[in-house]
């Protein structure tokens, strides 16, 4: 076993878990799902079946991720943020076979008790304010807030909002520098 588990965490068979995973108190990973490589999942954590998180994927306290959900390399999942994977759930009907697949990419971020609905895709390195619920796709690089959510911004990869004069920005933390051209975000340096 080349990652960490603690005690108290139960791991099911037919798991694929990558070196130098770690995985803490109280947590729950099902059969079928797979874990990339460098990730940590926090306490009380539920991965279900047929879940996909890439490498370095960082899951906080208290984050329930269900049948349906990939992660790309490099997300962050806050503390308490909740994934749906039906539209219209009952206690009384069954709709495994409607689970929809929600897509997070490369390097985004979801912030603490923020909900993401089934069904979309969060674009590379978007940022999800806290609180906020995503009912719709994401652009890569922008900045999501509010109920229902909605864009006010555009974000480093870095996440640092990016200030825009005329067609480019600067990162001011790492210097790269971003081209925003048809309403979309592209890192030029």
């Amino acid at each position: 076993m080349t990652y960490f588990s603690h005690k108290t965490a139960v791991i099911d068979e037919n798991c694929q878990i990558g070196a130098n995973t770690k995985i803490w108190h109280f947590s729950h990973i099902m059969s079928g799902c797979i874990i990339g490589s460098e990730c940590n999942l926090g306490q009380n954590v539920v991965v279900s079946p047929d879940v996909i998180l890439g490498k370095n994927v960082k899951v906080q306290n208290n984050v329930s991720i269900y049948t349906g959900v990939i992660c790309e390399d490099d997300v962050f999942l806050g503390p308490s943020m909740v994934f749906t994977n039906v539209l219209n759930p009952r206690s009384a009907v069954s709709r495994k076979s409607e689970y929809k697949k929600t897509l997070i990419k490369r390097g985004a971020t979801i912030g603490a008790n923020a909900t993401i609905l089934c069904g979309i895709n969060i674009g590379e390195y978007a940022l999800i304010g806290a609180g906020c619920v995503v009912t719709k796709n994401v652009e890569p690089y922008a900045l999501f807030v509010g109920n229902p959510g909605r864009q006010v911004g555009w974000v480093s990869e870095y996440g640092h909002t990016l200030e825009f004069k005329g067609k480019k920005a600067i990162c001011k933390e790492s210097k790269q520098e971003y081209l925003l051209e048809n309403n979309t975000v592209q890192r030029i340096k």
